[in-house]
């Protein structure tokens, strides 16, 4: 049984140092390029999977300003506990979608009133055509 979790262990850590290397965005990795990561864990194992661990990327969770934007994109707000802060939670997020919804129903109130203005014009030029048939 030590046998096996001698050779297990350290094929997990490197299986997961690996896939974590290759996930990993460029801009979190620290001290060598990506790909010299890559090579490093590859390359050596144990040892290589460890210093990825220990050195090669930046663990600590970064925050953009809120409501501003960060070198990834739009800030999202936070629970207290650090996760992100859903969707349907968010009064930003719920006050966005009001506004484009009032957007979206002023545009299709003009449509319908160009609608109607059109159809009124064609029934107007139909409808004299008619009587001078008559």
């Amino acid at each position: 049984m030590l046998r096996i979790l001698t050779f297990v262990l350290p094929l997990a850590l490197w299986v997961w140092a690996f896939i974590d290397c290759l996930t990993t965005p460029e801009e979190e990795v620290k001290h060598l390029p990506k790909v010299v990561w890559v090579i490093i864990v590859l390359l050596f194992p144990l040892v290589g999977s460890i210093a990825w661990l220990v050195a090669g990327k930046q663990r600590a969770v970064r925050t953009a300003p809120a409501g501003g934007h960060g070198a990834s994109g739009p800030a999202y707000d936070r629970r207290r506990d650090g996760r992100p802060l859903a969707p349907d939670d968010n009064p930003e997020f719920l006050a966005s979608l009001k506004k484009h919804n009032n957007e979206h129903e002023d545009m299709l109130k003009q449509w319908e009133a160009d609608l109607r203005r059109r159809e009124n014009e064609l029934r107007g030029k139909e409808d004299p055509d008619e009587e001078r048939r008559s």
